[in-house]
């Protein structure tokens, strides 16, 4: 953001009294278009791809780093500037040859593991970036959609470039996977493997982001905080406090300010107190799952994860909580428990013993790990709303 949009956002932020004044730039979920404190690492980054400037396509590379170190914002702000900046109106990276010819296209595309999992949604993304043509969301098969990659692919001056974000998460499209779906296009695809770990047997490079430090998330926060709160809504203290709490992770951070923002909003405060911040913290699973885990599921899951946040759970079995949570949806009672049990196989909730009274089998509760404030106020409740 340069300076003259910071001093229009701070000067529509004194017209009213909303401590919020843009709420994607507290949103734990949106990745800014050019990380903070992120440079050596995107030097490393461009260091690996460096052959597509010279029509080359790059070996597979793998970009890890621990939760909350900003993966997915490096890769989706990387691929956005090469496709926008270097690029025409497709989304297509033109290089060019000393003698001023036009050279080959290369495209990047970015597939989130945890929204594309098939292989039909997989040629989905792919193709939204490297077809000019609109791809079309039913009524073909996934063998079309492969033959459309290939025929757009085979031309010798065409290559891309596929990042599979999230590949070693549960139940998500793992790397070999998408290695196997690209195989027809043979020479003219490369990857990205991004996610907290590499692929099993990984021989490549390997790009490792670490976890921020404190003075980084300081700075991260606070770009968020000057953005997306009204002035003197937060103060460089608490925002140093709320950086050294969350111990080098951006997203629990972020959760717990756009938490506190929320509570704020709600009660209609005009400044974040104290009170809001260690709400939301404590709102924050000590390590958790990203926020967007939950928001990446089907509806009817994030529906029964929106009434397991607002039923009370303490001490009551699944059973229990399951048949509170139907009462309240279209769903059966069976059908709720069978998501309850599944959601916790995929960790985006968990399991806990409860206190046995008979030598029977001991039950369990279910508590969400990821931030509920967030999830609220991100997921369908706030889409109806919307």
């Amino acid at each position: 953001m340069n300076l003259q949009e910071r001093i229009v956002r701070r000067r529509s932020a004194h017209q009213g009294r909303d401590v919020v004044v843009d709420r994607d730039h507290l949103s734990p979920v949106v990745h800014r278009s050019e990380p903070i404190g992120r440079g050596p690492v995107l030097e490393q980054l461009l260091d690996e791809l460096e052959p597509v400037f010279d029509g080359d396509l790059p070996e597979p590379v793998a970009v890890v780093g621990p939760a909350g170190a900003g993966t997915s914002a490096i890769v989706t702000a990387l691929f956005d500037a090469m496709n926008d900046r270097l690029g025409e109106s497709s989304r297509t990276i033109g290089t060019t040859t000393r003698a001023g010819s036009p050279g080959p296209v290369t495209w990047f595309v970015y597939a989130d593991a945890r929204r594309v999992d098939s292989p039909f949604a997989f040629y989905r993304a792919v193709l939204s970036v490297v077809s000019s043509e609109p791809v079309p969301e039913s009524g073909v098969g996934t063998d079309e959609l492969l033959e459309r990659l290939c025929d757009r692919l085979s031309r010798p001056d065409r290559r891309a470039v596929v990042a599979i974000d999230h590949h070693d998460e549960p139940e998500t499209l793992g790397y070999e996977r998408v290695r196997e779906l690209l195989e027809p296009a043979g020479d003219s695809v490369s990857t990205l493997a991004v996610g907290q770990t590499e692929p099993d047997d990984w021989q490549g490079p390997t790009v490792t982001v670490p976890a921020y430090r404190h003075h980084e998330l300081v700075d991260v926060v606070t770009d968020r905080a000057s953005t997306g709160l009204a002035a003197g809504a937060l103060d460089h203290e608490s925002i140093r406090d709320l950086a050294v709490w969350a111990d080098g992770n951006a997203h629990d951070a972020l959760a717990a300010l756009f938490g506190a923002a929320v509570l704020a909003s709600e009660e209609e405060d005009d400044r974040i107190e104290q009170r809001h911040l260690e709400t939301a913290k404590a709102d924050v699973p000590e390590n958790g799952v990203h926020v967007d885990r939950a928001l990446a599921l089907s509806e009817t899951r994030q529906r029964v994860l929106l009434d397991l946040v607002t039923v009370d759970s303490a001490g009551r079995s699944i059973r229990e909580v399951a048949a509170e949570i139907a009462d309240r949806s279209s769903l059966t009672a069976g059908t709720v428990k069978r998501f309850l049990y599944e959601l916790a196989d995929r960790g985006v909730i968990e399991r806990v013993p409860l206190p046995s009274s008979g030598s029977g089998r001991r039950p369990s509760t279910v508590e969400p790990r990821f931030p509920t404030i967030a999830f609220r106020s991100l997921g369908p409740a706030a889409d109806d709303s919307a």
